[in-house]
C-alpha cells in the first residue's frame, strides 16, 4: 500500500453491501453507524493509510492505554483533525461512517478510523493518509501531551479506486 510505511495497513473488509455498508465480524451493526470498504481480495484499495511516524506514535499510546481509535468529525477547530481516543471512548453512531480497521505493527486490535457521515460524502472520493507532525492538536487527542498531533494528508482516488470503493 503506497505510503503505509512497513509498519501499517489498512484493512479492505468484506465485500460491501448494497448500501455501502459492511460488518467485517458479520454480527449486526449495534451503533447504527455505516461501514465502507472495499471487496476482500488482495491488492483491493483502502480509503485509509497510515505513516510510520504515525505508527509509532499509535504504538507508544496503545502501550500506555490500550485499544485505539480515531474519529474526524469535519467540525471547526479540532474536528477537522483526525482525534486519537481510547477504544469506545468517543461514542459513535448513525451519524458517522467506519471508514478503516487499520492493523498496525505490535498492535493486536485493529484501529477503527470513524469519520462524521457529512464529513465523508465531502471526501468519498479521497485517499486518506493518518500523518504525525510536532505541534499541539486537540486537546481530548491522545497523543496532546507528546507535543504532536496526527493530521489527514489526502489525494483524490484514481478511478479504479473510485470504481471499487464507491460503487
Amino acid at each position: 500500500m503506497a505510503g503505509a510505511g512497513p509498519g501499517a495497513q489498512a484493512s479492505a473488509g468484506p465485500e460491501p453491501g448494497p448500501t455501502g455498508a459492511v460488518d467485517r465480524t458479520g454480527a449486526a451493526n449495534r451503533t447504527g453507524a455505516a461501514k465502507v470498504g472495499a471487496a476482500d481480495t488482495a491488492g483491493a484499495p483502502a480509503r485509509v493509510a497510515v505513516t510510520e511516524a504515525a505508527a509509532v506514535m499509535m504504538r507508544k499510546l496503545y502501550a500506555a492505554n490500550g485499544p485505539l481509535m480515531f474519529h474526524q468529525s469535519g467540525g471547526c477547530c479540532d474536528g477537522s483533525s483526525p482525534m486519537c481516543y481510547l477504544a469506545g471512548e468517543f461514542r459513535t453512531g448513525a451519524s458517522d461512517v467506519l471508514l478503516a480497521q487499520l492493523a498496525i505493527v505490535d498492535i493486536t486490535e485493529p484501529v477503527m478510523f470513524w469519520m462524521g457521515r457529512e464529513q465523508f460524502e465531502r471526501w468519498r472520493h479521497t485517499h486518506l493518509t493518518v500523518d504525525i507532525v510536532p505541534g499541539r492538536g486537540g486537546g481530548f487527542s491522545l497523543e496532546a501531551p507528546e507535543g504532536v498531533r496526527f493530521l489527514i494528508r489526502s489525494r483524490l482516488l484514481t478511478d479504479a479506486e473510485d470504481a471499487v470503493l464507491n460503487r
